[in-house]
């Protein structure tokens, strides 16, 4: 029996087992507009390991927020790192990934706990959720 459970348990293992370079669907120019604001991500191919990317919103001729973000592969998992304004990095670690869609958590953080990015096509929904509020982003892929 316990030789079932740790082949069961090795199996489950390599069922998360992933690397940046499947997240690849990301890269690119992402635009979209929220109210009044134009907001756009900028992803890397993945290369040694990591993805980077930077966020900004437009405000009329102003930019009113910046964003620096990786996805970063240690020590055999994968991680989201946020760091809004440029502040102190944050860490989101991968939960779940398939060929158009990825979930990052961090229960710890006071918000968002979960970061989610899916595809359809040539649009993107980035969604930050925690407790009862989330917030989704709509974007399209820019030429």
């Amino acid at each position: 029996m316990s030789r079932i459970l740790s082949i069961l348990a090795g199996a489950s293992l390599c069922l998360y087992s992933a690397e940046v370079s499947e997240l690849s669907w990301l890269a690119g120019k992402w635009t979209g507009t929220m109210g009044r604001a134009t907001i756009e991500e900028r992803w890397t191919e993945p290369a040694g390991g990591a993805m980077l990317a930077i966020s900004r919103t437009v405000a009329g001729t102003r930019m009113v927020e910046f964003e620096y973000l990786r996805i970063v592969q240690k020590d055999g998992e994968i991680f989201y790192v946020a760091q809004p304004g440029g502040r102190s990095p944050t860490e989101f670690k991968m939960v779940s990934a398939t060929t158009t869609r990825v979930v990052f958590e961090n229960p710890k953080h006071d918000f968002p706990k979960q970061i989610s990015y899916e595809l359809d096509g040539d649009k993107l929904t980035a969604t930050i959720s925690g407790g009862e509020k989330k917030i989704s982003f709509h974007f399209t892929r820019a030429k």
